[in-house]
């Protein structure tokens, strides 16, 4: 078994995602984090080096390798959905859930958050829903490509479970 979580920054992929893999009895996968690890630098010393295309051909390098892990849950940056044929690859090699989160509800969660993100450090809680719409505007058409789609702010792992199980009976 293999399940994709994608979505914007902040909806939750990480944490649904580890309390999923513990569930179900599976591996869990941070994308980013396993890229850094491959390559041993941080995303931002990629993008600083390479430019936003050297780390996107990375992190495609990265998803057509766990494509073939078993047994794992892996929880995807926000934008490796929308490059080369990714969202593809994932909806063929396993399950692809978009967690849909509201602008407003991620901008609160990362006015929050203890990590630091550099797209969205001094803008101003009116900028950052500004940001967040507009990119989440580009990005839903690739989000919207995945097998299953869950809405809100307070998705549960039940909720996933129950949705999963339901349709693949």
């Amino acid at each position: 078994m293999r399940i994709y979580l994608i979505g914007y920054m902040a909806c939750g992929k990480t944490t649904l995602g580890k309390e999923l893999a513990h569930k179900l009895d599976l591996s869990f996968l941070d994308l980013d984090k396993y890229l850094e690890k491959k390559y041993f630098k941080t995303i931002p010393q990629i993008f600083e080096e390479e430019g936003e295309s050297g780390f996107r051909l990375k992190e495609q390098a990265c998803l057509q390798e766990v494509s073939e892990f078993e047994d794992v849950v892996i929880a995807t940056g926000g934008g490796a959905p929308c490059f080369f044929d990714n969202v593809q690859v994932m909806n063929r090699t396993g399950v692809c859930i978009f967690l849909d989160v509201e602008a407003d509800e991620l901008a609160e969660r990362l006015r929050h958050s203890k990590s630091e993100r550099p797209l969205v450090k001094g803008k101003s809680p009116e900028e950052l829903v500004g940001f967040i719409e507009g990119m989440l505007e580009k990005r839903r058409p690739y989000y919207e490509q995945a097998e299953y789609t869950l809405t809100g702010g307070n998705i549960t792992v039940s909720e996933i479970l129950s949705r999963i199980e339901l349709e693949h009976e």
